[in-house]
């Protein structure tokens, strides 16, 4: 699941025509962390993917897929219209409304503390259709 969620991010930060350094290294970061070493993160980046979200996640792993995506959308602090339109048709996907992207967009930072996280787990939470 791990891969499929890097591809989504790798597409994302490659929407702009120019994938930033603070972008490689955020997307190589979550690839560590699921244990999938730079070197396998790093050809991801020569190509644009197909967009797969496994039907299978735990709603937890929702709320990481849709997460990660925004802060990756804000951590070159350009937005475009294009990634909020990707981002939004991840969220579909993933079974939440659109309209999530609105609570997403306003309290997602690049860094966030536990306490903040939770309750933007709950936050979110009510715009899960599935």
């Amino acid at each position: 699941m791990a891969l499929e969620q890097l591809k989504l991010l790798v597409n994302l930060a490659r929407i702009d025509g120019d994938v930033a350094e603070r972008e490689k290294k955020y997307i190589s970061n979550i690839g560590l962390a699921n244990h999938i070493p730079t070197q396998d993160v790093l050809p991801l980046f020569e190509k644009s993917h197909e967009i797969v979200v496994p039907a299978n996640l735990t709603r937890e792993q929702r709320f990481d897929y849709i997460f990660s995506l925004v802060q990756l959308m804000k951590v070159d602090e350009r937005l475009y219209q294009d990634e909020i339109k990707y981002c939004s048709k991840i969220a579909s996907r993933l079974g939440y409304d659109e309209e999530v992207m609105f609570e997403l967009m306003l309290h997602v930072r690049s860094f966030m503390e536990k306490g903040e996280m939770q309750n933007l787990r709950k936050l979110t939470e009510k715009y899960l259709n599935k």
